[in-house]
């Protein structure tokens, strides 16, 4: 199946929108095989600011409205306690909201931008989606993740090659509790890095340390920069360690 025919046959639903390659794309030929979507972005402590903003910017720039539902995911009992199947209750939280605002705005129909390459045996967050009824035509039409950057970049998308990003809650190992604090300690040291020239990298919880992980190509350079990074991440920890697996 193509996606225009996909959208022959659903031609009003409302998107789960996050900013990233997969969602933008979606979205973008959705508005250009002339469905009718209205693209829907939660908001939760997971999500750090600068993917909001981004998303904000890219429905502006394909011209669609976005909303915005705020969600105290954390209030979430079981997604605090942080169970290796967390994303499951996660998602099953946030794509509840998200059904039941997109019916009150007319609806029914939920989309999101799972593809192709996601491992549906490691993703216990897409047990959710179908358990709702969330629908993934770039899945269901065979896109993987190098086809829809491919498509993405021919459309002059400016997320064709932007990095992968997990939500905040990867960076705490399961079974820890998260925490708000926790997580802003990540974010705020993730910013600092980005500043810094720092690119598709990720800072994760190791105890109470900072676990900094980089591609392979930027490691040499974060090892001569050693002394900048523990001065760029000493307001949010003590103790920085650098892991030498590329990311």
């Amino acid at each position: 199946m193509e996606l225009r025919d996909f959208f022959r046959e659903h031609p009003r639903a409302a998107i789960a929108f996050s900013g990233g390659v997969d969602s933008t794309y979606l979205l973008a030929e959705a508005l250009r095989l002339g469905a009718d979507v209205k693209p829907y972005c939660a908001v939760t402590a997971f999500q750090p600011a600068f993917e909001q903003r981004e998303a904000a910017e890219f429905c502006a720039l394909l011209g669609a409205e976005l909303t915005t539902l705020e969600l105290d995911i954390l209030a979430e009992a079981v997604v605090a306690a942080n169970p290796p199947d967390r994303c499951y209750y996660c998602k099953r939280a946030i794509f509840t909201a998200l059904k039941e605002r997109a019916a009150a705005d007319g609806y029914e129909l939920i989309l999101d931008g799972t593809n192709a390459s996601d491992d549906a045996s490691d993703r216990p967050g897409m047990r959710a989606l179908r358990e709702l009824g969330v629908l993934s035509p770039l899945r269901i039409c065979g896109l993987t993740k190098a086809e829809i950057r491919r498509r993405s970049r021919e459309l002059k998308l400016p997320t064709w090659n932007k990095p992968a990003y997990a939500c905040l809650a990867t960076r705490v190992y399961a079974g820890e509790t998260i925490t708000a604090d926790k997580l802003r300690r990540v974010e705020e040291a993730e910013t600092a890095l980005r500043e810094m020239g720092y690119s598709d990298l990720r800072v994760r919880l190791w105890h109470d340390a900072a676990r900094v992980q980089l591609p392979g190509d930027q490691l040499e350079r974060a090892a001569a920069e050693r002394k900048a990074i523990l001065e760029a991440l000493k307001p949010w920890f003590g103790l920085v360690l650098l892991d030498l697996e590329e990311r």
